[in-house]
């Protein structure tokens, strides 16, 4: 990648950011102290994507910083990393009420922003963390518990990448064994950001061109073409 390339997309990395803080596309920028863009490395190869902003994170503008984001900081430096490293960031950009769960119309709303920002920071590996960063991303409603620390490929923002469902840090502070096996999954993560990228996906069309060429019979053996009029034929 060019140092122009990278240039560009910190520019448009800005002008998302200062969107961001301004957006009323749902209720949510009426009760909140600031919107919480994301923070961190913006050419990490290295992803989170958490749930919501809380509290803390409401009143600073930055995510992860409360309890949860401690013992992030903590898995991280585990692995030989640092927040200095890797982007962190939510699905939502404003703090929902009383850390209430995020509603469908205000997951629609942020969306978008979410996915400009994988588009934008080119992460070869992204880790949701909790079952509706991994949902959405994921675009699977199974529970985080069934797939958490399973490495998946999706496309995200126009790029394959390595997708890796961790249980939430704040789930992992409420049940020790959570906290072990968050631990345990953060262990994967050096040899994943290691791999090679996934092949990109084929589109609905390339798919649709397969399975017609797959679907066509093939011709008929030679000795049998007296049989459909050929030379042979009478």
């Amino acid at each position: 990648m060019s140092a122009t390339d990278a240039a560009a997309r910190r520019e448009e990395l800005v002008a998302l950011y200062k969107e961001v803080s301004k957006c009323t596309k749902c209720p949510l920028h009426e009760t909140r102290t600031k919107a919480v863009f994301g923070a961190g490395n913006a050419d990490a190869d290295l992803m989170f994507v958490g749930e919501a902003p809380g509290a803390e994170e409401d009143r600073q503008g930055l995510p992860f910083v409360g309890r949860a984001g401690q013992l992030l900081n903590e898995l991280l430096v585990e692995i030989g990393l640092s927040r200095e490293d890797v982007f962190i960031c939510n699905v939502l950009k404003s703090r929902p009420p009383n850390n209430r769960d995020p509603q469908p119309t205000e997951i629609a709303a942020c969306e978008p922003y979410l996915f400009e920002q994988v588009r934008l920071i080119e992460p070869r590996v992204v880790c949701t963390l909790g079952n509706f960063a991994t949902k959405l991303l994921t675009g699977n409603q199974t529970g985080i518990t069934r797939v958490r620390g399973t490495p998946q490929t999706h496309e995200l923002g126009g790029r394959p990448v390595h997708l890796l469902p961790l249980f939430h840090p704040a789930a992992a502070l409420r049940t020790p064994a959570v906290k072990e096996q968050l631990r345990g999954d953060f262990a994967t993560i050096p040899a994943l950001l290691a791999q090679a990228l996934p092949e990109p996906m084929p589109s609905a069309a390339e798919i649709a061109a397969e399975t017609a060429v797959e679907d066509e019979e093939p011709p008929p053996p030679a000795d049998q073409l007296g049989f459909f009029g050929g030379p042979d034929g009478g």
